[in-house]
């Protein structure tokens, strides 16, 4: 099975339309399943749903997407946040669906002038809202990242925690998207920070019982000998040996990259968050050389060096 998780900025009326909803919490997961010859694919839409009053489910759906569908009802700050964050988390497939109100009316021309001025000139435009064309495109865009995915597969493993809950006759399980690598049944498994371990009891992908989890699944990862209190919202799970991947910094020197339409200049001083592989983590800038800055964290940040997703500084 090859996954593409997408990210869905819609109502939820647009959204059910192009999946099953299968996950209700601060980010919805729809998810869409087609045979496609010898494989079963799937399409999964994440959709945010407490932004815009909080941008953290937005960052939290960015470090898990390579693509994006954004439903256009009216261009407004929200619709800038949303396309501004997708260009600096990277992501280069998209579509803009134009889907006005009632009674209203979007200038594709003013859309094709956004997209452009927020660096996402590779994102299409769509004039009308057609779920079978959409699902169409997003199995392009997925047989397009095939390479990505086979080198990300390649890469030592590596899951975000997203939830983790205790059940009755199972124990502990810990849901998250494989971000790099592979895990599977019986595979002995380490958090980091804190270098706690267990075993691999049982996979479930999509609520079905698999060997193995690829990069790009949604994986429920059901969890022996492992202490309770072991686990949090952003601790990365990695099988035994591949935590080397891993660095835990409490301070970071950084490069960055000014997003598009940023008008405050970074100075001294000034308190940032850090939205990393479900991280999300408070800093301050304590020194500032061009487009280099040095921040000191709160609490400490884990970072994948070699990874291909982007760290993102609001």
């Amino acid at each position: 099975m090859s996954v593409l998780n997408i990210l869905c900025f819609s109502n939820e009326s647009f959204a059910k339309e192009l999946g099953k909803r299968t996950d209700d919490r601060d980010v919805e997961s729809y998810i869409f399943k087609e045979q496609r010859g010898d494989s079963q694919d799937a399409l999964t839409f994440l959709r945010p749903r407490k932004h815009p009053e909080k941008i953290r489910p937005l960052l939290a759906s960015l470090d898990v997407v390579d693509a994006a569908i954004i439903e256009i009802q009216r261009v407004d700050a929200s619709l800038g946040e949303v396309l501004v964050a997708s260009s600096i988390a990277g992501i280069e497939k998209g579509v803009a669906v134009i889907n006005p109100e009632e009674g209203g009316w979007v200038d594709p021309n003013q859309v094709k002038t956004i997209l452009n001025q927020a660096g996402l000139q590779s994102w299409s435009i769509s004039e009308r809202f057609d779920p079978h064309e959409i699902k169409e495109i997003s199995w392009r865009f997925l047989d397009e990242m095939s390479e990505i995915r086979d080198l990300r597969s390649a890469e030592k493993s590596c899951v975000p925690v997203d939830q983790h809950f205790n059940v009755k006759g199972v124990g502990l399980v810990a849901i998250g998207t494989v971000q790099s690598g592979t895990i599977s049944k019986h595979d002995n498994i380490v958090v980091s920070p804190g270098g706690f371990s267990g075993v691999i009891r049982s996979l479930q992908v999509m609520d079905v019982d698999v060997d193995v989890a690829n990069s790009g699944d949604r994986v429920g990862i059901a969890i022996r000998n492992m202490k309770d209190g072991s686990l949090e919202r952003g601790a990365l799970l990695s099988v035994n040996g591949d935590e080397d991947l891993f660095e835990t910094h409490n301070s970071s020197s950084l490069t960055y990259v000014r997003a598009p339409f940023q008008k405050r200049k970074i100075e001294i001083g000034m308190v940032i968050h850090a939205s990393t592989d479900l991280q999300f983590v408070v800093g301050r800038v304590k020194n500032i050389n061009e487009d280099q800055i040095l921040v000191e964290w709160d609490s400490s940040l884990t970072i994948r060096p070699n990874s291909d997703r982007r760290l993102i500084l609001s």
